[in-house]
């Protein structure tokens, strides 16, 4: 610690005279825990008082109120708050009241680490206390916690708070204070990590297996996207950071496994915005002897199963004052349909020009590097994805925009493929697998012609990718969810940072 306020001065002579009287401020000790603030909070009554007998909890002091021989506090452990009260002639041998008259009194502050051990009573007022018979310095605290505070006005009534940690770039820098003092904020990972076990088991059950592929590759396929690219020095050879792990899972069925998943990490080196991080998770899936239309019941079904677990049995959630359901079925439109019903025209038979001229005239941004797929891309972007707000499947892509997807069985220059909007944001992306090696070549081919008119997020061939499916595949139907968008619905976050412990952020700026 450098440039130390006084507070933070004031905090490290009381560590030292911890020390002096004999107390070590972060023992080794390991001190057992045997309930937390929310068990009691929620199941202790006088008629159950005789199990709380004996308690014993850790967390961090919050509040001191000091009343001369006894005094009360709160504790804050990772499930809640309890009142806590201490009394001097109890946590002190009868002729050193050092613990007392010292330790808590003086040297312990806000945000410091005890544990404590006592009973359970209600008091006077009706507030569940433990009443503490032993005190533990855990952990001494150095730095000064945001505790918020709040004054009301007695003539207004007007509420005014202070010190609250509020700054977006200071929670995101510094999650740990921000879980530490923000009622809620823990909350929103608990429902987070609840959604992944959930979708988890969903798959187990089905009998699918969760698998891992390479994070480091020496090709970046699977996707349409900038990757970020390091060098291995022993094999003296780039690699890249998987912008997806579609090609490698798909490898898996090719290799006798009919349904795979995995959930994890992907790396895209673009920008960054409220739905966007350079680092997020995904979770990708594929079924043998599955289509895209069997696919589209399951996620139905999936996310439908997801919210109810997550709301109470309740498949609606609200998100920024909106009510979305999440119980099938979700209506379904194809990509021209969509384009059609939101500009008035049928864009299925223009060619290139004709597409670019469209999209200058509904005042959609495009450059020279775009192809046909490119523009539509834009040009749904622009005119549609704002109106998707309740759960709607996009189907039937232009074949430019796909190209690991297998051709429409029945309509000419399209693939099967769909998209899940929500709120006008992309959740969900999924398709009929290709699985002809000889098309595959081609579309891979098509997409070399894209990268040399300058589309950076072009695909790449993959030679020992074709060679797999050479071999014969399957057929085959793959989905991929965004996990984080996914959970910003769960948990009515508008930002994907909130629902990030740590995303991405520029270096702090020194004072």
């Amino acid at each position: 610690m450098t440039s130390l306020n006084d507070q933070e001065l004031a905090r490290l002579e009381a560590l030292n005279k911890l020390r002096e009287i004999g107390i070590e401020p972060f023992p080794a000790e390991a001190f057992e825990v045997s309930h937390l603030s929310e068990d009691i909070q929620s199941k202790w009554s006088e008629e159950v008082e005789g199990d709380y007998m004996e308690v014993s909890l850790a967390g961090r002091l919050m509040m001191k109120r000091i009343m001369g021989k006894a005094s009360f506090g709160e504790l804050q452990d990772s499930a809640g708050r309890i009142q806590i009260y201490v009394q001097r002639d109890d946590i002190c041998p009868e002729e050193d009241k050092t613990m007392y008259n010292d330790v808590f009194k003086k040297l312990l502050d806000i945000g410091d680490y005890i544990g404590i051990k006592g009973f359970v009573f209600r008091t006077r007022l009706g507030e569940i206390t433990v009443h503490v018979k032993e005190l533990t310095v855990l952990s001494k605290s150095l730095r000064v916690l945001p505790i918020v505070k709040t004054q009301i006005d007695k003539e207004t009534g007007k509420e005014t708070v202070y010190d609250a940690f509020k700054d977006p770039d200071a929670r995101y820098r510094m999650r740990y204070v921000d879980l530490t003092v923000n009622e809620g904020i823990k909350d929103i990972f608990i429902k987070r990590s609840r959604m992944i076990s959930t979708m988890r088991s969903y798959f187990d059950q089905k009998g699918w297996l969760e698998v891992e592929t390479p994070a480091l590759q020496p090709i970046h396929g699977g996707a349409a996207a900038r990757p970020f690219k390091t060098h291995h020095n022993a094999l003296d050879m780039p690699l890249y950071l998987r912008i997806a792990n579609e090609l490698y899972l798909k490898r898996l069925i090719v290799g006798g496994f009919d349904g795979v998943y995995e959930i994890g990490k992907m790396f895209r080196n673009e920008g960054m915005d409220r739905t966007h991080n350079p680092e997020f998770t995904s979770m990708e899936i594929y079924v043998a002897y599955k289509d895209y239309i069997w696919m589209m019941e399951m996620v139905e079904d999936l996310l439908e199963h997801i919210t109810r677990s997550l709301h109470d049995g309740i498949a609606e959630v609200e998100y920024d004052g909106k009510i979305i359901n999440f119980a099938g079925p979700y209506e379904r439109m194809s990509m021209y349909e969509s384009i059609e019903k939101y500009t008035g025209t049928d864009i299925s038979n223009m060619d290139e020009a004709a597409l670019g001229k469209f999209c200058k005239s509904q005042g959609v941004s495009i450059d020279a590097t775009m192809g046909r797929g490119k523009l539509i891309d834009e040009l749904f972007g622009e005119k549609v994805e704002a109106h998707l707000i309740q759960p709607t499947f996009i189907t039937d892509y232009p074949i430019e925009m796909t190209p690991l997807a297998k051709k429409h069985r029945i309509k000419e220059g399209l693939v099967e493929r769909f998209e899940l909007f929500v709120n006008g944001k992309e959740i969900a992306n999924a398709y009929t697998e290709l699985n002809d090696p000889i098309d595959q070549r081609e579309r891979f081919e098509e997409q070399l012609k894209l990268a040399a008119k300058g589309d950076e997020e072009a695909m790449v061939l993959d030679e020992d990718f074709l060679r797999s499916i050479e071999y014969g595949m399957p057929p085959t139907s793959g989905l991929g969810i965004g996990m984080d968008r996914l959970a910003m619905l769960m948990t009515n976050k508008k930002s994907i940072q909130e629902v990030l412990f740590f995303p991405q952020m520029r270096p702090e700026q020194k004072k």
